[in-house]
Protein backbone atom coordinates (compact mmCIF):
# COMPACT_ATOMS: atom_id res chain seq x y z
CA UNK A 1 0.00 0.00 0.00
CA UNK A 2 1.25 3.46 -0.92
CA UNK A 3 0.77 6.40 1.43
CA UNK A 4 -2.02 8.57 -0.01
CA UNK A 5 -0.11 11.68 1.11
CA UNK A 6 2.78 10.58 -1.10
CA UNK A 7 0.39 10.02 -4.01
CA UNK A 8 -1.15 13.50 -3.55
CA UNK A 9 2.28 15.10 -3.65
CA UNK A 10 3.68 12.98 -6.52
CA UNK A 11 0.82 12.46 -8.96
CA UNK A 12 2.93 12.47 -12.14
CA UNK A 13 5.55 10.20 -10.59
CA UNK A 14 2.84 7.71 -9.65
CA UNK A 15 1.39 7.79 -13.18
CA UNK A 16 4.84 7.18 -14.66
CA UNK A 17 5.42 4.35 -12.17
CA UNK A 18 2.26 2.65 -13.39
CA UNK A 19 3.51 2.95 -16.97
CA UNK A 20 7.02 1.73 -16.17
CA UNK A 21 5.78 -1.23 -14.13
CA UNK A 22 3.01 -2.02 -16.63
CA UNK A 23 0.50 -2.00 -13.80
CA UNK A 24 -2.41 0.28 -14.64
CA UNK A 25 -3.91 2.03 -11.64
CA UNK A 26 -6.37 4.92 -11.87
CA UNK A 27 -4.33 7.60 -10.13
CA UNK A 28 -6.61 10.42 -11.26
CA UNK A 29 -9.68 8.72 -9.81
CA UNK A 30 -7.83 7.92 -6.58
CA UNK A 31 -6.86 11.58 -6.15
CA UNK A 32 -10.42 12.67 -6.95
CA UNK A 33 -11.84 10.23 -4.40
CA UNK A 34 -9.29 11.36 -1.83
CA UNK A 35 -10.57 14.95 -2.11
CA UNK A 36 -14.18 13.81 -1.86
CA UNK A 37 -13.47 11.53 1.09
CA UNK A 38 -11.73 14.26 3.05
CA UNK A 39 -14.62 16.63 2.40
CA UNK A 40 -17.18 13.97 3.32
CA UNK A 41 -15.25 13.11 6.46
CA UNK A 42 -15.23 16.77 7.50
CA UNK A 43 -18.97 17.04 6.94
CA UNK A 44 -19.62 13.89 8.93
CA UNK A 45 -17.43 15.07 11.81
CA UNK A 46 -19.12 18.47 11.87
CA UNK A 47 -22.59 16.94 11.88
CA UNK A 48 -21.64 14.47 14.61
CA UNK A 49 -20.36 17.34 16.72
CA UNK A 50 -23.64 19.21 16.26
CA UNK A 51 -25.58 16.05 17.09
CA UNK A 52 -23.66 15.76 20.35
CA UNK A 53 -24.41 19.40 21.17
CA UNK A 54 -28.11 18.87 20.52
CA UNK A 55 -28.25 15.67 22.55
CA UNK A 56 -26.59 17.41 25.51
CA UNK A 57 -28.86 20.44 25.36
CA UNK A 58 -30.89 20.92 28.48
CA UNK A 59 -33.58 22.64 26.44
CA UNK A 60 -35.88 20.08 24.86
CA UNK A 61 -37.91 22.47 22.80
CA UNK A 62 -39.78 21.28 19.70
CA UNK A 63 -37.14 23.02 17.56
CA UNK A 64 -34.29 21.16 19.30
CA UNK A 65 -36.10 17.84 19.03
CA UNK A 66 -36.85 18.45 15.35
CA UNK A 67 -33.21 19.37 14.65
CA UNK A 68 -32.07 16.15 16.33
CA UNK A 69 -34.32 14.15 14.00
CA UNK A 70 -33.09 16.00 10.93
CA UNK A 71 -29.44 15.47 11.94
CA UNK A 72 -30.01 11.74 12.39
CA UNK A 73 -31.42 11.39 8.87
CA UNK A 74 -28.80 13.65 7.28
CA UNK A 75 -25.95 11.95 9.13
CA UNK A 76 -27.09 8.50 7.99
CA UNK A 77 -27.03 9.70 4.37
CA UNK A 78 -23.62 11.33 4.75
CA UNK A 79 -22.15 8.23 6.39
CA UNK A 80 -23.51 6.05 3.60
CA UNK A 81 -21.98 8.36 0.97
CA UNK A 82 -18.66 8.31 2.84
CA UNK A 83 -18.74 4.51 3.01
CA UNK A 84 -19.40 4.26 -0.74
CA UNK A 85 -16.51 6.59 -1.55
CA UNK A 86 -14.15 4.79 0.85
CA UNK A 87 -15.04 1.36 -0.56
CA UNK A 88 -14.14 2.44 -4.09
CA UNK A 89 -11.01 4.23 -2.86
CA UNK A 90 -9.76 1.20 -0.88
CA UNK A 91 -10.34 -1.08 -3.89
CA UNK A 92 -8.44 1.16 -6.32
CA UNK A 93 -5.56 1.60 -3.86
CA UNK A 94 -4.95 -2.16 -3.93
CA UNK A 95 -3.73 -1.80 -7.54
CA UNK A 96 -1.24 1.04 -6.99
CA UNK A 97 2.38 -0.14 -7.39
CA UNK A 98 5.33 0.98 -5.29
CA UNK A 99 7.86 3.39 -6.78
CA UNK A 100 11.10 1.71 -7.95
CA UNK A 101 14.40 2.86 -6.48
CA UNK A 102 16.35 5.41 -8.49
CA UNK A 103 18.94 2.89 -9.73
CA UNK A 104 16.35 0.51 -11.21
CA UNK A 105 16.59 0.56 -15.02
CA UNK A 106 13.45 1.38 -17.00
CA UNK A 107 12.63 -1.54 -19.26
CA UNK A 108 9.89 -3.47 -21.03
CA UNK A 109 10.66 -6.94 -19.70
CA UNK A 110 13.29 -9.34 -18.39
CA UNK A 111 15.37 -8.83 -21.53
CA UNK A 112 16.07 -5.31 -20.21
CA UNK A 113 17.40 -6.49 -16.85
CA UNK A 114 20.92 -5.28 -16.15
CA UNK A 115 23.54 -8.00 -15.73
CA UNK A 116 25.89 -7.11 -12.88
CA UNK A 117 28.23 -10.08 -12.61
CA UNK A 118 28.85 -13.71 -13.48
CA UNK A 119 30.36 -16.08 -10.96
CA UNK A 120 31.83 -19.48 -11.75
CA UNK A 121 32.83 -20.97 -15.07
CA UNK A 122 30.24 -22.53 -17.35
CA UNK A 123 31.25 -26.15 -17.78
CA UNK A 124 32.37 -27.41 -21.16
CA UNK A 125 31.44 -31.08 -21.45
CA UNK A 126 33.71 -33.62 -23.12
CA UNK A 127 30.64 -35.81 -23.75
CA UNK A 128 27.04 -35.26 -24.80
CA UNK A 129 25.32 -34.10 -21.59
CA UNK A 130 21.85 -35.27 -20.64
CA UNK A 131 19.07 -33.04 -19.37
CA UNK A 132 17.88 -33.35 -15.78
CA UNK A 133 14.85 -35.46 -16.66
CA UNK A 134 16.90 -38.13 -18.43
CA UNK A 135 19.45 -38.10 -15.59
CA UNK A 136 16.70 -38.53 -13.01
CA UNK A 137 15.05 -41.34 -14.95
CA UNK A 138 18.39 -43.17 -15.18
CA UNK A 139 18.75 -42.79 -11.40
CA UNK A 140 15.19 -43.82 -10.58
CA UNK A 141 14.61 -40.36 -9.12
CA UNK A 142 11.36 -39.35 -10.76
CA UNK A 143 8.01 -40.57 -12.09
CA UNK A 144 6.25 -37.96 -14.19
CA UNK A 145 3.56 -40.14 -15.85
CA UNK A 146 2.18 -41.26 -12.50
CA UNK A 147 2.42 -37.70 -11.21
CA UNK A 148 0.25 -36.58 -14.11
CA UNK A 149 -2.09 -39.52 -13.55
CA UNK A 150 -2.60 -38.55 -9.92
CA UNK A 151 -2.52 -34.74 -10.07
CA UNK A 152 -2.63 -33.56 -13.69
CA UNK A 153 -0.18 -31.59 -15.79
CA UNK A 154 3.10 -30.26 -14.37
CA UNK A 155 2.96 -32.87 -11.59
CA UNK A 156 5.57 -35.43 -10.58
CA UNK A 157 6.74 -37.89 -7.96
CA UNK A 158 10.27 -37.46 -6.64
CA UNK A 159 11.72 -40.82 -5.63
CA UNK A 160 14.61 -42.28 -3.72
CA UNK A 161 17.84 -40.33 -4.14
CA UNK A 162 16.00 -37.25 -5.46
CA UNK A 163 14.07 -37.00 -2.19
CA UNK A 164 17.26 -37.33 -0.19
CA UNK A 165 19.00 -34.79 -2.42
CA UNK A 166 16.17 -32.27 -2.01
CA UNK A 167 16.21 -32.76 1.76
CA UNK A 168 20.00 -32.45 1.83
CA UNK A 169 19.97 -29.15 -0.07
CA UNK A 170 17.19 -27.81 2.15
CA UNK A 171 18.99 -28.82 5.32
CA UNK A 172 22.27 -27.29 4.11
CA UNK A 173 20.45 -24.01 3.46
CA UNK A 174 18.54 -24.01 6.75
CA UNK A 175 21.69 -24.78 8.73
CA UNK A 176 23.56 -21.99 6.95
CA UNK A 177 20.81 -19.44 7.59
CA UNK A 178 20.35 -20.45 11.21
CA UNK A 179 24.03 -19.84 11.94
CA UNK A 180 23.56 -16.38 10.42
CA UNK A 181 20.73 -15.43 12.77
CA UNK A 182 17.66 -16.55 10.83
CA UNK A 183 14.92 -18.32 12.81
CA UNK A 184 13.66 -21.41 10.95
CA UNK A 185 9.88 -21.25 10.61
CA UNK A 186 7.59 -24.03 9.36
CA UNK A 187 4.60 -21.98 8.23
CA UNK A 188 0.92 -22.49 7.32
CA UNK A 189 0.43 -23.41 3.66
CA UNK A 190 -3.21 -22.31 3.79
CA UNK A 191 -3.92 -18.65 4.56
CA UNK A 192 -6.80 -16.21 4.68
CA UNK A 193 -7.47 -13.62 2.01
CA UNK A 194 -6.20 -10.74 4.16
CA UNK A 195 -2.78 -12.44 4.29
CA UNK A 196 -2.64 -12.56 0.48
CA UNK A 197 -3.84 -8.96 0.15
CA UNK A 198 -1.58 -7.76 2.95
CA UNK A 199 1.55 -9.04 1.23
CA UNK A 200 0.56 -7.73 -2.21
CA UNK A 201 -0.21 -11.06 -3.85
CA UNK A 202 -3.90 -10.09 -4.22
CA UNK A 203 -5.68 -8.72 -6.16
CA UNK A 204 -2.82 -8.44 -8.66
CA UNK A 205 -1.69 -12.01 -9.33
CA UNK A 206 -4.80 -13.64 -7.88
CA UNK A 207 -5.08 -15.79 -11.00
CA UNK A 208 -1.87 -17.60 -9.94
CA UNK A 209 -3.31 -18.87 -6.64
CA UNK A 210 -5.30 -21.94 -5.68
CA UNK A 211 -8.48 -21.20 -3.71
CA UNK A 212 -10.22 -23.67 -1.42
CA UNK A 213 -13.82 -23.82 -2.61
CA UNK A 214 -16.52 -22.37 -0.35
CA UNK A 215 -13.90 -20.82 1.94
CA UNK A 216 -11.86 -17.61 1.82
CA UNK A 217 -8.69 -19.70 2.14
CA UNK A 218 -5.80 -20.00 -0.31
CA UNK A 219 -2.66 -22.08 -0.84
CA UNK A 220 0.50 -19.97 -0.60
CA UNK A 221 2.89 -19.57 -3.50
CA UNK A 222 5.68 -18.65 -1.07
CA UNK A 223 6.17 -18.72 2.69
CA UNK A 224 6.74 -14.96 2.45
CA UNK A 225 2.95 -14.61 2.67
CA UNK A 226 2.74 -16.48 5.97
CA UNK A 227 5.88 -14.94 7.45
CA UNK A 228 5.02 -11.31 6.74
CA UNK A 229 1.45 -11.95 7.94
CA UNK A 230 2.88 -13.46 11.13
CA UNK A 231 3.28 -9.88 12.39
CA UNK A 232 0.06 -8.51 10.85
CA UNK A 233 -1.46 -5.83 13.16
CA UNK A 234 1.54 -6.11 15.51
CA UNK A 235 3.58 -3.31 17.04
CA UNK A 236 7.17 -4.51 16.89
CA UNK A 237 10.05 -3.46 19.13
CA UNK A 238 12.75 -1.31 17.55
CA UNK A 239 15.43 -3.11 19.58
CA UNK A 240 14.40 -6.44 18.00
CA UNK A 241 15.26 -5.30 14.46
CA UNK A 242 16.25 -6.77 12.17
CA UNK A 243 13.92 -9.74 12.58
CA UNK A 244 15.20 -12.56 10.36
CA UNK A 245 13.12 -15.59 9.34
CA UNK A 246 13.89 -18.66 7.24
CA UNK A 247 10.49 -19.90 6.09
CA UNK A 248 10.06 -23.55 5.15
CA UNK A 249 7.03 -24.61 3.13
CA UNK A 250 5.59 -26.32 0.15
CA UNK A 251 4.35 -23.77 -2.39
CA UNK A 252 1.56 -23.87 -4.95
CA UNK A 253 1.11 -21.84 -8.14
CA UNK A 254 -1.26 -22.23 -11.06
CA UNK A 255 1.30 -20.91 -13.56
CA UNK A 256 -1.59 -19.21 -15.35
CA UNK A 257 -0.63 -17.87 -18.76
CA UNK A 258 2.17 -20.40 -19.30
CA UNK A 259 0.24 -22.99 -21.32
CA UNK A 260 2.68 -24.84 -23.57
CA UNK A 261 5.71 -23.17 -21.95
CA UNK A 262 8.42 -25.18 -20.15
CA UNK A 263 6.31 -28.33 -20.25
CA UNK A 264 9.24 -30.75 -20.13
CA UNK A 265 10.93 -31.39 -16.85
CA UNK A 266 10.82 -29.59 -13.53
CA UNK A 267 11.41 -25.94 -14.38
CA UNK A 268 7.78 -24.83 -14.11
CA UNK A 269 5.57 -26.92 -11.83
CA UNK A 270 2.47 -26.38 -9.70
CA UNK A 271 3.91 -27.63 -6.40
CA UNK A 272 7.41 -27.12 -5.07
CA UNK A 273 9.41 -26.84 -1.85
CA UNK A 274 11.08 -23.63 -0.81
CA UNK A 275 13.17 -22.05 1.93
CA UNK A 276 12.57 -18.29 1.96
CA UNK A 277 14.45 -15.46 3.64
CA UNK A 278 12.21 -12.75 5.13
CA UNK A 279 13.37 -9.73 7.13
CA UNK A 280 11.60 -6.96 9.05
CA UNK A 281 13.61 -3.81 9.77
CA UNK A 282 13.21 -0.15 10.66
CA UNK A 283 12.08 2.31 7.98
CA UNK A 284 15.59 3.28 6.96
CA UNK A 285 16.74 3.12 3.34
CA UNK A 286 20.40 2.63 4.24
CA UNK A 287 19.55 -0.23 6.60
CA UNK A 288 17.33 -1.79 3.95
CA UNK A 289 20.20 -1.59 1.47
CA UNK A 290 22.52 -3.29 3.94
CA UNK A 291 20.05 -6.11 4.57
CA UNK A 292 19.26 -6.46 0.86
CA UNK A 293 22.95 -7.09 0.24
CA UNK A 294 22.97 -9.54 3.15
CA UNK A 295 20.20 -11.77 1.80
CA UNK A 296 21.67 -11.54 -1.69
CA UNK A 297 25.03 -12.69 -0.34
CA UNK A 298 23.33 -15.58 1.46
CA UNK A 299 21.98 -16.77 -1.87
CA UNK A 300 25.32 -16.42 -3.59
CA UNK A 301 27.00 -18.34 -0.76
CA UNK A 302 24.44 -21.12 -1.17
CA UNK A 303 25.12 -21.42 -4.90
CA UNK A 304 28.86 -21.35 -4.23
CA UNK A 305 28.42 -24.19 -1.73
CA UNK A 306 26.54 -26.14 -4.40
CA UNK A 307 29.43 -25.38 -6.80
CA UNK A 308 27.13 -23.89 -9.44
CA UNK A 309 27.84 -21.06 -11.91
CA UNK A 310 25.39 -18.18 -11.77
CA UNK A 311 24.85 -14.55 -12.64
CA UNK A 312 23.22 -11.63 -10.80
CA UNK A 313 20.95 -9.17 -12.62
CA UNK A 314 19.22 -5.99 -11.48
CA UNK A 315 15.58 -6.27 -12.58
CA UNK A 316 14.13 -3.49 -14.72
CA UNK A 317 10.88 -1.70 -13.89
CA UNK A 318 8.59 -4.01 -15.89
CA UNK A 319 10.10 -7.09 -14.24
CA UNK A 320 9.33 -5.83 -10.72
CA UNK A 321 6.33 -7.02 -8.75
CA UNK A 322 3.73 -4.53 -7.57
CA UNK A 323 5.27 -4.32 -4.11
CA UNK A 324 8.98 -4.43 -5.01
CA UNK A 325 11.08 -1.26 -5.06
CA UNK A 326 14.23 -3.12 -6.09
CA UNK A 327 14.93 -6.69 -7.13
CA UNK A 328 17.96 -8.75 -8.01
CA UNK A 329 17.41 -11.88 -10.05
CA UNK A 330 19.93 -14.63 -9.44
CA UNK A 331 20.09 -16.99 -12.39
CA UNK A 332 21.88 -20.33 -12.35
CA UNK A 333 23.39 -21.92 -15.45
CA UNK A 334 21.26 -24.78 -16.83
CA UNK A 335 23.08 -26.73 -19.56
CA UNK A 336 19.94 -28.24 -21.10
CA UNK A 337 18.47 -24.76 -21.56
CA UNK A 338 21.85 -23.31 -22.63
CA UNK A 339 21.10 -20.30 -20.47
CA UNK A 340 21.20 -18.72 -17.06
CA UNK A 341 17.72 -19.19 -15.62
CA UNK A 342 16.09 -17.67 -12.55
CA UNK A 343 16.44 -19.62 -9.33
CA UNK A 344 16.32 -16.79 -6.77
CA UNK A 345 14.63 -13.40 -6.45
CA UNK A 346 15.93 -10.84 -3.92
CA UNK A 347 13.53 -8.00 -3.13
CA UNK A 348 13.33 -4.80 -1.12
CA UNK A 349 9.73 -3.87 -0.39
CA UNK A 350 9.92 -0.72 1.74
CA UNK A 351 6.77 -0.22 3.83
CA UNK A 352 4.35 -1.48 1.15
CA UNK A 353 3.50 -4.75 2.91
CA UNK A 354 3.66 -3.23 6.39
CA UNK A 355 1.07 -0.60 5.46
CA UNK A 356 -1.26 -3.25 4.10
CA UNK A 357 -0.69 -5.54 7.07
CA UNK A 358 -0.58 -2.74 9.67
CA UNK A 359 2.87 -3.79 10.92
CA UNK A 360 4.37 -0.95 12.95
CA UNK A 361 6.97 -0.02 15.54
CA UNK A 362 7.82 3.02 17.63
CA UNK A 363 10.93 4.78 16.35
CA UNK A 364 13.62 6.33 18.55
CA UNK A 365 11.37 9.39 19.01
CA UNK A 366 8.37 7.30 20.01
CA UNK A 367 6.57 7.91 16.70
CA UNK A 368 4.48 5.00 15.36
CA UNK A 369 6.07 4.00 12.04
CA UNK A 370 5.50 1.28 9.45
CA UNK A 371 8.29 -1.30 9.22
CA UNK A 372 10.22 -2.24 6.08
CA UNK A 373 10.26 -5.80 4.73
CA UNK A 374 12.65 -7.71 2.48
CA UNK A 375 12.65 -11.22 1.05
CA UNK A 376 14.76 -13.56 -1.06
CA UNK A 377 14.65 -17.18 -2.07
CA UNK A 378 17.15 -19.29 -0.20
CA UNK A 379 16.40 -22.41 -2.23
CA UNK A 380 13.50 -23.65 -4.35
CA UNK A 381 13.19 -27.29 -5.35
CA UNK A 382 12.81 -29.08 -7.67
CA UNK A 383 14.01 -26.17 -9.84
CA UNK A 384 17.42 -26.13 -8.14
CA UNK A 385 17.79 -29.83 -8.98
CA UNK A 386 18.00 -28.91 -12.66
CA UNK A 387 21.39 -27.13 -12.51
CA UNK A 388 22.58 -29.34 -9.66
CA UNK A 389 22.13 -32.56 -11.65
CA UNK A 390 22.99 -31.21 -15.07
CA UNK A 391 26.17 -29.38 -14.09
CA UNK A 392 27.47 -32.23 -11.92
CA UNK A 393 26.70 -35.18 -14.23
CA UNK A 394 29.64 -37.40 -15.20
CA UNK A 395 30.31 -39.28 -18.42
CA UNK A 396 29.61 -42.66 -16.78
CA UNK A 397 26.14 -41.47 -15.74
CA UNK A 398 27.05 -40.79 -12.11
CA UNK A 399 26.49 -37.47 -10.37
CA UNK A 400 29.24 -35.63 -8.51
CA UNK A 401 28.09 -34.57 -5.04
CA UNK A 402 29.35 -31.11 -3.99
CA UNK A 403 31.53 -31.19 -0.89
CA UNK A 404 29.02 -29.17 1.17
CA UNK A 405 26.29 -31.76 0.58
CA UNK A 406 28.33 -34.84 1.45
CA UNK A 407 27.73 -34.72 5.23
CA UNK A 408 23.98 -34.78 4.52
CA UNK A 409 24.05 -37.52 1.87
CA UNK A 410 26.93 -39.61 3.17
CA UNK A 411 28.39 -40.15 -0.32
CA UNK A 412 30.56 -38.23 -2.75
CA UNK A 413 28.89 -39.56 -5.88
CA UNK A 414 25.41 -40.79 -6.88
CA UNK A 415 25.38 -43.74 -9.24
CA UNK A 416 22.65 -44.58 -11.78
CA UNK A 417 20.35 -47.54 -11.29
CA UNK A 418 20.13 -48.30 -15.00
Amino acid sequence: MIDIVFIRENIELMKQTCINKKMPADIDRIVELDVQIRAASGNVDALRARRNEVSKSKEKTPEIIDEGRRIKIELADLEEDYKTLKTEFDHLMLYVPSVPDADVPVGAGEEDNLELRRVGAVREFSFEPKDHLEIMENHGMIDVPRGVKVAGSRSYFLKGKAVMLELAVSRLVIDMLETRGYTPMAVPHIVRRDAMEGTGYFPVGEDQSYKIDDEELYLVGTSEVSLVSYHMNDVLNLEDFPIRFAGISSCYRKEAGTYGKDTRGLYRVHQFHKVEQVIFCEADKSKQEELHNEILKNTEDILAALELPYRVCLACTADLGQWQTRKHEVETWMPSRDAYCETHSCSSVGDFQARRGNIRYRDENGKMTYAFTLNNTAIASPRILIPLLENHQQEDGSIYVPIALRPYLGVDVLRPTI
